[in-house]
């Protein structure tokens, strides 16, 4: 039998999800027994969230019709107008494309895929969700982060993206609410970004998985509606707004100038009808949901700022460790206070306690500065016990390492 290995791509070298990473080792502390509480993964569905019944429906009574085989490309056509009519709704003008993709992921990379060649760029926030910097590496892309400021509210600081754009940025990502630190961009940060964008003849790419998860009344600015002229495409999908995030039905808008956009709808089309289709009979639920009863909004939110509110009080209390309040999603993103590597600190935290979260340099952060990412899903009672074991925890590993 021959001992030579099977070479994997080069390209697949620095692809790296911490979101499920980190299970590895959680997944070695369960086995001797600990009690495990998961702070990483943002399925609604491991608590208590449930999707709108009508939704459930609409996508078993398509399985009944055998809408089982496969769907156009870009999606099946109420599924489609349903999606123009959202959009409408967001106040996004000169859409010229929209397709129905296997979850919001899909449309990224298809959308990412389609405009940037291998050696140049597209701009990525800091912190931002992994799939992005996953996407780039595949296709040997350079990562060109920009930084949100914690300052202000993680805010995308304008004046570092303007500092980080070259000759070969094709495009710029923002995900707004944002994965990993719950914020939500004023008009002021998207007008503005909008305006540079335009000056430059780049791609946006607006990731507003999240839009309709907002707490004290805030209300989400869809980055297309800014302006008609901006080549923007947004990214949405069922996933997180309508708690089934297995579903795995997303979509992508593509809105602008037609002219300018042609070429590149094509590109995307094609790698579309190249792949053949989206889930199909999940596809039947996009209209009732987008258009039905929204009242599973009203109770997830009224969990939602509650638990929000107990992470920000409890966490914000522990001794070195500092929290902004997320403004929307489910997520938060605390800075810790130290010299040790934020890896270390969550490694040690899931040995000890049994919490598992998710360090910060699995979404990037600025340079000298530590976090982990919270998932304030769960149950309040197992929050704030989570929450408890962080703070004893964090009192004993500053008097270990930190002294």
């Amino acid at each position: 039998m021959s001992n030579f290995k099977i070479k994997p791509a080069v390209r697949t070298e620095n692809i790296t999800y911490a979101v499920r990473d980190i299970i590895v080792l959680a997944n070695e502390v369960a086995k001797t027994g600990k009690e495990m509480l998961y702070l990483n993964i943002g399925d609604p569905n491991l608590f208590d969230f449930e999707p709108p019944r009508h939704l459930i429906d609409a996508t078993y009574d398509a399985m009944l019709r055998n809408k089982n085989g496969y769907s156009p490309s870009s999606g099946i056509g109420e599924a489609v107008k349903a999606i123009e009519g959202e959009a409408e709704r967001k106040r996004i003008k000169n859409i010229h494309d929209i397709f129905v993709t296997t979850g919001a992921s899909e449309a990224i990379e298809l959308a990412v895929t389609a405009l940037v060649n291998q050696g140049e760029n597209v701009l990525t926030p800091t912190p931002g969700y992994p799939l992005y910097t996953a996407v780039a590496s595949k296709l040997q892309a350079f990562e060109n982060p920009y930084y949100l400021d914690e300052e202000n509210g993680w805010q995308p600081d304008i004046e570092d993206i303007k500092s980080k754009i070259n000759e070969k940025t094709k495009g710029i990502i923002i995900i707004n609410p944002n994965n990993p630190t719950g914020s939500n961009a004023n008009y002021e940060t998207l007008k503005k970004l909008v305006d540079f964008a335009v000056e430059n003849n780049l791609v946006i790419f607006a990731d507003e998985i999240y839009d309709k998860l907002l707490f004290d009344d805030a209300k989400h600015i869809s980055l297309a509606s800014i302006s008609p002229d901006a080549s923007v495409i947004t990214f949405g999908g069922l996933s997180k707004n309508y708690m089934v995030p297995g579903f795995r039905i997303g979509w992508g808008i593509v809105s602008g100038q037609k002219a300018v956009l042609a070429d590149y709808i094509e590109a995307i089309n094609k790698m579309l009808r190249a792949r053949l289709s989206a889930n199909h009979p999940e596809q039947y639920g996009i209209k009732p949901a987008l258009e039905g009863n929204q009242d599973h909004l009203t109770l997830a939110l009224e969990k939602l700022h509650r638990r929000r509110d107990m992470t920000v009080e409890m966490l914000n209390a522990i001794p070195g460790i500092s929290c902004v309040k997320p403004e929307g999603a489910f997520y938060a993103f605390p800075k810790i206070e130290m010299k040790s590597s934020d890896n270390h600190f969550v490694a040690e935290l899931i040995k000890e306690t049994g919490v598992v979260v998710v360090p910060g340099t699995g979404f990037g952060q600025k340079p000298g500065t530590h976090h982990f990412r919270v998932v304030f899903l769960p149950q309040d009672e197992k929050l704030e016990k989570a929450y408890k074991s962080i703070a004893s925890f964090t009192e004993k590993y500053f008097n270990a390492y930190e002294k």
